[in-house]
């Protein structure tokens, strides 16, 4: 069962929907198609992230990481959002169901793959 912060998460998912106009970098974990996916776009102005979007086809754990990823990253700097870890979004979303811990891995993975093409011009959006 998801916690009341997850819940809320699931029901009014902030930021889904992406792909975001202007990202700076998009960051995948899967592939449409293959499974579980989650992709987050990133608008980048300077060294703050300035705005986040994600897409994920997913259980609800899934969707609630997307989201609270997305929500804790905006506002903060490209080194304050590479401290983020799977753990902590479990914390923050007041814990995952067994077995779905997953989810905020792949919320994790997508991130710093996205965070890894900034500034990577081959490589970016």
């Amino acid at each position: 069962m998801l916690s009341a912060i997850a819940t809320e998460h699931v029901q009014r998912p902030r930021n889904n929907g992406g792909p975001l106009e202007g990202a700076s970098a998009v960051g995948r974990f899967g592939s449409e198609g293959g499974g579980p996916y989650l992709t987050i776009w990133l608008r980048v102005e300077g060294n703050t992230i300035v705005s986040a979007a994600y897409e994920t086809y997913g259980c609800p754990a899934a969707i609630a990481c997307g989201s609270m990823a997305t929500e804790l990253i905006k506002g903060r700097t490209l080194e304050q959002a590479r401290l983020l870890e799977p753990d902590d979004l479990i914390t923050v979303l007041g814990g995952l169901p067994e077995g779905k811990g997953e989810c905020a891995q792949m919320a994790i993975v997508a991130l710093r793959d996205a965070l890894d093409k900034i500034g990577d011009t081959e490589n970016a959006v």
